[in-house]
């Protein structure tokens, strides 16, 4: 090719190029632009995918928030309906399961041939003849040497097992109005039959005064149940109650019972079911004495028109309603140490009271002045009611009670007791069975004599390894000592109301903190005089006993060793 031609085809090719190029420009860059724009809105899609993603999750999360702020407002709306349930009445729970093994020495009773001589005919013995042919009889036996001494014998229950139930109530309706009520049941393993053999304690019957203090069943029984109104008369708080009065386990029984303070009549004197009314005054703001109160007590222990064979009859004997007043004055209590003062009076106390049990045999006083005898050989219950008034009672009773933490650093409980007791007899029992032994308001043949009786109760309260506490107490009563505390919880009977002396020690060992925890124990009854509790003839000394003293019998010692568990809660 000729050189020319190569540049001209050169040249030209070149300048093809360049065309092609310059057209060819506008849609590279247009391809450019598209690419760029696709990514924007691919970026932006993404944003918005994650967005809503986010979004999503959000959703989910703030759902699954819902659920479970629905299922806890779900919770707390059944919380506050049990708890606006619950705030009407709370309840608390108390069961003690024990077992106690009892041996009884030296126990007195009258022979049989003197017995049988009750359910033979006049004059071979005491059946249908009257009152003076038979106490004729027994002055001529006595007289002449011929009446025999008693019978002595031993027994033991190796163990017994018992469970006791408390179910407490309260309900306050606002600063100024509450309730406290108490249901009870207490029984002893494989028995309910809730009476039981008469054998001369008042603890024999089943009366309004002890019917859940006492073991008597399967029952539930209301042991408690009253209402508080408070009002403060300018610098004096006041509190008036009525209802079934919190009368059992007073102080200082408290240490015993591993408890607060049970009740507010001291246990020296009283510690007996009753219904009755209270109003007290808070002194401290005016007296400036620590803690100091004062607090007046009624109740009703025996109601004569209802029930009985002569009530709202045409021909009612004498025996009226039995009432009881008392004071219980707080001198000091800074929570430390403290002085208590309790003073009591019944008018017109009777020969017993209405309930149930099961006499060894009835006596019984006929239209023409004999008197018949028969044995209950078939083991019938009789329902008993008083016969007669027979006088009246004071006792009082000093408690003192201090805690040695503050002074000497040792978590050492002290109390001290010093109490009285005071009967006015106004005349002889017209129950047939009293009758013949012309016995009265602790009076025997007849006589009418007053009476001044005395009982001292002390005891202490260390603390020993695994935070238990160690007890030691000891209670003495004179010859004439008497005071209401059959509901003592006692299988052999109450200790406070013993003429004579007791023994005890216990130890305190907690398992779970105050709910939960178990007590061993040990207490020793040295009997002095008969009738221990009883109001009902003199008293006399056991070392002299005659056959005609022990018809019923007569405890002498007694060892009571014991181990329980309590729930408390």
């Amino acid at each position: 090719m000729r050189e020319g031609g190569w540049k001209q085809t050169t040249i030209c090719t070149m300048m093809g190029i360049a065309f092609l190029l310059c057209v060819a420009a506008p849609g590279i860059t247009l391809a450019q632009d598209d690419v760029k724009l696709l990514k924007q809105r691919l970026e932006q899609m993404s944003q918005e995918m994650e967005a809503v993603q986010k979004k999503l999750e959000e959703m989910e999360t703030k759902s699954e928030a819902k659920e479970e702020e629905i299922e806890e407002m779900d919770d707390r709306l059944n919380k506050a309906e049990l708890h606006t349930a619950t705030d009407k009445v709370a309840f608390g729970v108390e069961l003690r399961t024990r077992a106690d093994t009892l041996h009884y020495t030296d126990i007195q009773v009258a022979p049989s041939s003197l017995v049988g001589g009750f359910f033979v005919d006049y004059p071979a013995g005491f059946n249908n003849a009257t009152l003076p042919q038979i106490q004729q009889a027994i002055g001529m036996m006595a007289a002449n040497g011929m009446i025999p001494p008693t019978e002595k014998y031993d027994a033991t229950n190796d163990i017994i097992l018992t469970n006791k139930f408390r179910l407490n109530m309260n309900a306050k309706v606002n600063d100024q109005l509450s309730f406290t009520g108490r249901l009870a049941a207490y029984k002893v393993f494989g028995d309910s039959t809730e009476v039981k053999f008469n054998q001369g304690s008042l603890g024999d019957v089943t009366l309004d005064g002890n019917t859940s203090s006492l073991p008597h069943g399967d029952t539930i029984r209301l042991e408690r149940a009253y209402f508080n109104y408070k009002k403060d008369l300018g610098p004096v708080p006041t509190n008036f109650s009525l209802g079934r009065r919190p009368s059992t386990d007073g102080p200082p029984l408290e240490y015993l019972n591993n408890s607060l303070e049970g009740g507010s009549p001291l246990a020296t004197i009283i510690n007996w079911q009753f219904d009755g009314a209270s109003y007290s005054l808070g002194l401290e703001d005016v007296t400036g004495i620590p803690g100091a109160a004062f607090k007046l007590c009624y109740g009703v222990g025996f109601e004569g028109d209802w029930g009985n064979t002569y009530s709202l009859g045409n021909s009612q004997p004498d025996v009226d309603d039995v009432h009881m007043f008392g004071v219980i004055a707080t001198l000091f209590d800074n929570d430390e140490t403290s002085a208590v003062l309790n003073w009591a009076h019944a008018w017109d106390i009777t020969d017993g009271f209405t309930g149930l049990t099961v006499m060894p045999f009835i006596a019984s006083e006929n239209a023409d002045g004999t008197f018949t005898f028969e044995q209950n050989s078939g083991g019938y219950i009789s329902r008993l009611q008083p016969m007669t008034e027979i006088g009246d009672w004071d006792a009082a009773s000093l408690l003192l009670r201090t805690n040695l933490t503050e002074r000497f650093d040792k978590d050492i409980d002290l109390f001290l007791s010093g109490s009285w007791s005071h009967t006015r007899p106004s005349r002889t029992s017209e129950n047939p069975f009293y009758k013949i032994m012309g016995q009265g308001l602790l009076n025997s043949n007849g006589e009418l004599k007053d009476r001044d009786g005395y009982m001292i109760y002390l005891g202490a309260v260390f603390p020993m390894p695994w935070d238990a506490r160690f007890g030691l107490e000891y209670n003495y009563g004179s010859q004439y000592w008497f005071n209401f505390t059959g509901a003592e919880d006692s299988l052999v009977g109450s200790k406070l109301a013993v003429r004579g002396s007791v023994y005890e020690g216990y130890w305190h060992q907690p398992i779970f903190g105050d709910n939960f925890f178990a007590t061993l124990g040990v207490r020793y009854y040295d009997y002095e005089y008969t009738g221990s509790g009883n109001p009902m003839g003199e008293p006399m000394k056991i070392a002299e006993l005659n056959s005609l003293d022990a018809l019923n019998p007569v405890v002498d010692k007694v060892w009571d060793g014991y181990l329980s568990l309590t729930f408390r809660y």
